[in-house]
């Protein structure tokens, strides 16, 4: 095959290929547009890359750009990716990286702050951490999701979102023009079993009883785990209250939006026995500490193993949170209260948009009633 030269490439005019050898050819479009492509074979497999412009881009310079991407092309390199990598296209590592620090702000969840870059670390980036975020296929994804998918179900989907969050954020940035096809992924993954996991709970018609066995050998543990029944609230609310939140007149305790996992402020009426805790708790404030539950280091809430060190020693077979679920047990067979009562108590979000319109009040006032009733009835042993 003849090679081209400068004059040749300038006077090219007709629409087509114009070869100058080893795989190198100047191609004309209809509109008179003149570029560079080189065509490379490894493995079977057949691809042209794009080398510029012939406006910007010489002939001489041309076969130097050709015979770099064969030299890569045979030594097993990748020169699109290569070249999207060095024009400052991000490796997907580095995508999560930022993607963490861009949003963690946001997260209120400590924990769930240091699991989403470790669950990448661990499962992802050793598949395609260091391959441009450009590059990564639902391949890619199904292949590092299929390990784990059945031995390890909710990491396996907590992967996939986070996953999908870095490629969606190169999407928004123009580092990739498509974001992945999860449905393609979806069906090519096996079949998940549903598994509902509940927190174990105290039988409420124990509950007097171990009412009784909490106060004995008071600690601020057990006035903190004494305090979240009575009030059937979430460990984190509990542990980080301050006295602020605590209006005595009113028998109130005002959680904050963001301490709150629905993220609305909650309004907890307290009964008399949820305010003699807070009395008992008193002389445990240290300093100028505003916890109302302290912990052992200056300035430091209580930590969530120390009240489930208070069950371990108890011996009790239950969680914290289970506590939750034998309060909403005890409305149900003890009480002739409305679930929804035991909703709002709980401070669970409404799924349904309708009723959830018709629901805003708070209902302060029966809850109020109903919390009275469950204060005196787990005190019930002790009279």
């Amino acid at each position: 095959m003849a090679r081209l030269t400068a004059t040749a490439v300038k006077a090219a005019s007709n629409p087509g290929r114009y070869g100058d050898g080893d795989g190198l050819y100047l191609v004309v479009g209809k509109g008179g547009s003149k570029s560079w492509v080189v065509r490379v074979q490894k493995d079977g497999r057949r691809r042209d890359i794009g080398l510029g412009s012939a406006k910007k881009v010489p002939l001489k310079l041309a076969r130097e750009r050709a015979a770099e991407v064969r030299t890569q092309v045979e030594i097993g390199v990748d020169p699109i990716a290569e070249r999207k990598k060095a024009a400052g296209i991000p490796t997907f590592r580095e995508a999560a990286i930022k993607v963490h620090a861009e949003q963690k702000k946001g997260w209120k969840n400590a924990k769930h702050r240091a699991q989403w870059l470790s669950t990448l670390k661990t499962y992802a980036f050793p598949a395609f951490g260091d391959r441009p975020v450009s590059q990564v296929t639902e391949a890619d994804v199904r292949d590092a999701l299929i390990p784990i998918w059945l031995t390890k179900g909710e990491t396996g989907r907590r992967l996939r979102q986070r996953i999908n969050t870095v490629i969606d954020w190169a999407v928004a940035k123009g580092y990739r023009e498509t974001s992945l096809a999860l449905p393609v992924i979806d069906k090519s993954l096996p079949k998940q079993r549903a598994k509902v996991k509940h927190h174990r709970a105290l039988p409420y018609a124990e509950l007097p009883e171990f009412s009784v066995a909490l106060k004995n050998k008071e600690t601020i543990g057990r006035l903190a785990l004494e305090f979240a029944i009575l009030t059937a609230a979430r460990s984190g609310e509990v542990r980080l209250a301050t006295w602020d939140e605590i209006d005595k007149k009113a028998k109130l305790w005002t959680v904050p939006a963001e301490r709150m996992k629905a993220g609305r402020e909650h309004v907890v009426p307290l009964s008399d026995e949820a305010l003699d805790v807070l009395e008992r708790a008193r002389p445990y404030r240290r300093g100028d500490s505003n916890f109302i539950f302290p912990g052992m280091k200056r300035g430091q809430p209580l930590s969530d193993m120390t009240l489930t060190k208070v069950l371990r020693d108890l011996d009790v077979d239950a969680t914290v949170h289970g506590f939750r679920s034998t309060f909403r047990d005890w409305v149900a067979e003890c009480t002739d209260f409305q679930g929804d009562l035991a909703e709002a108590a709980l401070a669970h979000v409404i799924a349904d948009k309708t009723e959830a319109a018709y629901r805003r009040g708070s209902m302060l006032e029966k809850r109020r009633k109903m919390m009275i009733r469950f204060g005196e009835w787990m005190q019930s042993c002790s009279t």
